[in-house]
């Protein structure tokens, strides 16, 4: 947008009678919260694509009532300003972000305007897996209604539903009608001797695996014999399993491809589902387990199954390496991000597959509650083994890894220790445990349980957890001392030697200060100690000099002080 253009839509913009739910101005002269930021733009986005606007605005240096211009220093730089984009996008729901952040200058001071899309047509857009929206100028929660009007915009259609012209019965695998017909009868009890009596095609089209009679891509994604993946080009329906050493050197592979209902058994027959040994107490007796419980694996593949964009042409990845297992799948994770799915435990509102995702369902392969991935998390919570690693990073690709190993089996023992804690403190903690960031909401909950000590990003473990992990030692390292500790400290070196450079105070401290800290901040503990000590009276600089090169002494000679 040119210069001039600009300028043309903030005259218009200022023009408006009053705030309305596209458009939101904001004065942020200096620092504007990040948190803040995201949630105004999932609620200008989804007010966007709600009223039909082609961009929603918000406006930084611009007094609302009365409107006017003040000017901004919010982020000075286009470097500042580009970053955000990326920031932005990596917390919302289909990493949108903004079209473009604009720099105006005027008379009265830097203005800067935000350009931000509408909402995906069918996709509300989402900040940390909660959407929002505006009645007026408050901002919310957006409303079901909202949520649900968006919803029906979508057109897409379901590509699993169409018809494979020329595709016929003998195209698909007998031995994956058998085991489709078991798994049917045991997901539908009620129809078991029924379902005995109906001929295949019936047998298919009663699961809707096919439609009136005719094969749909479904029926060959799951049943179709491995021949007939033909008939889903350019997708493709295929599994490949790979083994990494320790050394990430691949050294095996498999292809596993139609009929995919009896392939997800053949890759998991090819994992090294080893038995492991760890100590989960204080006990000298291990506890033996399998690396991955199966039913995860399971899990993790058929979603991969379910969710997979066939029309991309990529495989779906079982990648085993050392102590873990990577699934990989192409395709966008539409319920916007994994807390919200395990804190809803509900079904997502979007599949990119109805069609295929409720055969599966039929089949015993998929749950219609939307539980799975709640249930991976208390599966892994129930071994005392880390969380499921959901990497959304790539919007069109979801990676998911499955550690079946301790990571740490002092933290392993807490588990086994603690069972009082919920499934949203084993979730954050587990990311406390990899030195993975939290956010606002997962830090307060672990801060108010008294769960972590220290300040973002150096986490750690607290005491009351500590002592039931039996690692004392750690947190004692990692606990910094009362600050009055370290103030005698510097007076009885100033005491005994009478002056110090600023060098030898950092020599002195350094080590003693809390290992939560870098070196970095550290120092700026030191100096803001010493700026303590100096306005309390107890110290001051030699010659009245501070900084790099400063010297200090006490303000009155020690009592017993030695020279």
């Amino acid at each position: 947008m040119t210069s001039a253009r600009l300028q043309a839509k903030l005259k218009e913009l200022l023009a408006l009678p009053a705030e309305i739910e596209w458009v939101e101005f904001k004065e942020a002269k200096n620092n504007f919260d990040f948190d803040d930021l995201g949630r105004y733009f999932s609620a200008l986005s989804n007010e966007a694509n709600l009223k039909g606007q082609p961009w929603a605005w918000l406006v930084f240096g611009v007094k609302d009532k009365p409107k006017q211009i003040v000017g901004s220093k919010y982020h000075p730089g286009r470097p500042h300003l580009d970053s955000l984009k990326e920031e932005i996008a990596n917390q919302t729901g289909n990493r949108l972000t903004f079209e473009e952040i604009h720099e105006v200058g005027r008379p009265e001071g830097r203005v800067v305007m935000f350009q931000i899309p509408p909402a995906l047509r069918g996709v509300s857009t989402a900040w940390k897996g909660h959407y929002y929206g505006r009645d007026n100028e408050a901002i919310g929660p957006l409303s079901l209604h909202e949520i649900e009007q968006i919803r029906k915009q979508a057109t897409r259609e379901d590509w699993s539903a169409q018809i494979c012209n020329g595709a016929a019965l003998n195209d698909l695998d007998p031995k994956g009608i058998a085991f489709a017909r078991q798994e049917y009868k045991k997901k539908h009890l009620g129809l078991v001797t029924e379902v005995d009596g109906w001929d295949d095609l019936t047998f298919l089209n009663k699961a809707k695996v096919c439609i009136n009679g005719r094969i749909t891509r479904t029926a060959i994604i799951l049943l179709g014999r491995n021949e007939s993946e033909h008939y889903l080009s350019p997708g493709i329906a295929r599994i490949t399993w790979v083994l990494k050493d320790e050394k990430g050197i691949e050294i095996d592979y498999e292809h596993f491809g139609p009929p995919l209902i009896l392939a997800v058994d053949q890759v998991f027959s090819k994992v090294r589902n080893l038995t492991y040994r760890y100590l989960p107490d204080a006990s000298l007796f291990p506890t033996e387990v399998t690396r991955y419980d199966p039913w995860v694996i399971r899990e993790c593949l058929h979603n991969c199954i379910a969710h997979q964009n066939y029309l991309q042409g990529g495989k779906i990845n079982i990648v085993e390496e050392s102590g873990s297992l990577l699934f990989t799948n192409v395709g966008e994770f539409l319920p916007g991000s994994v807390e919200e799915v395990v804190a809803r435990d509900a079904p997502p509102e979007l599949y990119p597959n109805r069609f295929l995702a409720e055969a599966m369902v039929n089949l015993n392969m998929i749950d219609t509650i939307g539980s799975g991935i709640r249930r991976m998390f208390t599966k892994q919570r129930q071994r005392n083994f880390p969380m499921p690693d959901y990497d959304l990073s790539e919007w069109d690709r979801v990676r998911v890894r499955i550690i079946g190993k301790v990571i740490d089996e002092k933290y392993t023992r807490m588990l086994t220790t603690r069972t009082d804690l919920e499934l949203w403190d084993v979730i954050a903690l587990d990311k406390v445990q990899k030195g993975r960031p939290i956010s606002d909401e997962e830090f307060r909950l672990l801060k108010a349980k008294k769960l972590v000590e220290g300040r973002r990003p150096n986490l750690f473990v607290s005491a009351e957890v500590a002592t039931a992990t039996e690692t004392r030692a750690e947190y004692i390292k990692k606990r910094a001392f009362d600050k009055e500790h370290y103030k005698k400290m510097v007076s009885a070196y100033l005491g005994k030697f009478g002056e110090a450079k600023r060098e030898d105070i950092d020599k002195l401290l350094m080590d003693k200060l809390s290992d939560a800290l870098d070196d970095d901040q550290r120092r700026n503990a030191i100096t803001n100690l010493l700026q303590e000590m100096r306005r309390q009276g107890s110290i001051r600089a030699v010659d009245g000099k501070r900084g790099r090169g400063s010297r200090w002494e006490l303000s009155k000679p020690a009592t017993g002080s030695q020279a």
